[in-house]
């Protein structure tokens, strides 16, 4: 079962307690600015961070507080851990520090499961696992998250405040469903940003100039999903208002929806991110 519904009309502001972020690399760098862009004082964050970028140092003087000792750390609202599956065993544990009663924790982690968490952090620990992806960091990503039963209803309103400083926002209560979840939507932009690049060498190899089939490949791709993300209309019916009979949009379709076309390789292509997910996982 899903929902996109919010849990709560809840600002990150109506939670008391201090956001820890463990890692601030890509993702966990736009997730943060996302929080400080709807008005979290930075004052609430407590990153820990080994390699602090210089934007990341600069703000300690509005006071984020970074790379505190653990034993210094006020009682934490949530703790969200972006930090490489790799890393996980080593790192997670030393969390345990900072576990309050009240204290829920966030993983954005690939292919790092809930069981992992509990296996590693103190028993009854609140527990969500949840795979954005890289939209996030212009506030235009997508985010499903699963919890575990210690997750109360106040706690899970933090949580999707959280996630939904960049983007939208689905839950599911099947845990199982996350391998499938970053093969399409976590992996996804990738394969968008491949349909451009394909795009823009079969632009070239028609006989554009490289840097005018770059931009008609660019701005068809972004508008197109600008139309996409707009319109009430399916995927499908949008298709089919672009494609005229015997046209050259016809032409092309023609080729790309063949037996061995565009769908049967984006179907192998998620089938083999959502396996390698779960070896992942262990």
């Amino acid at each position: 079962m899903t929902t996109s519904t919010a849990p709560g009309a809840h600002t990150l502001a109506d939670f008391a307690g201090a956001i820890v972020l463990v890692g601030a690399g890509k993702m966990g760098g736009a997730i943060l600015d996302g929080w400080l862009a709807l008005g979290l004082p930075p004052a609430s964050v407590v990153v820990i961070e080994p390699q602090p970028t210089s934007e990341l140092s600069a703000l300690t003087s509005s006071g984020l507080i970074l790379n505190p000792p653990l034993k210094d750390v006020r009682e934490a609202a949530a703790i969200v851990i972006a930090i490489k599956p790799q890393v996980a065993p080593m790192v997670v544990p030393t969390l345990v520090p900072l576990l309050a009663p009240g204290t829920v924790v966030l993983s954005i982690m690939a292919g790092r499961t809930l069981a992992f968490l509990e296996s590693v952090l103190a028993p009854n620990t609140a527990l969500v696992r949840a795979m954005p992806n890289t939209p996030a960091a212009i506030g235009r990503g997508i985010t499903v998250a699963a919890p575990n039963p210690k997750v109360s209803p106040r706690q899970r309103e933090l949580v999707h405040a959280l996630l939904a400083a960049t983007g939208l926002v689905e839950w599911v209560t099947d845990e199982g469903l996350m391998d499938a979840v970053t093969a399409v939507s976590g992996s996804g932009p990738a394969y968008v940003f491949l349909l451009a690049e394909a795009l823009t060498q079969a632009g070239t190899s028609a006989g554009l100039p490289p840097e005018l089939a770059a931009k008609l490949a660019r701005a068809t791709v972004s508008g197109s999903g600008e139309l996409l993300n707009q319109s009430p209309l399916d995927p499908a019916t949008l298709r089919q208002n672009v494609t005229s009979p015997g046209g050259t949009t016809a032409a092309a379709l023609e080729v790309l929806m063949a037996t061995d076309g565009m769908a049967q390789l984006m179907s192998r292509a998620v089938m083999a991110a959502t396996q390698r997910s779960r070896e992942l996982a262990g």
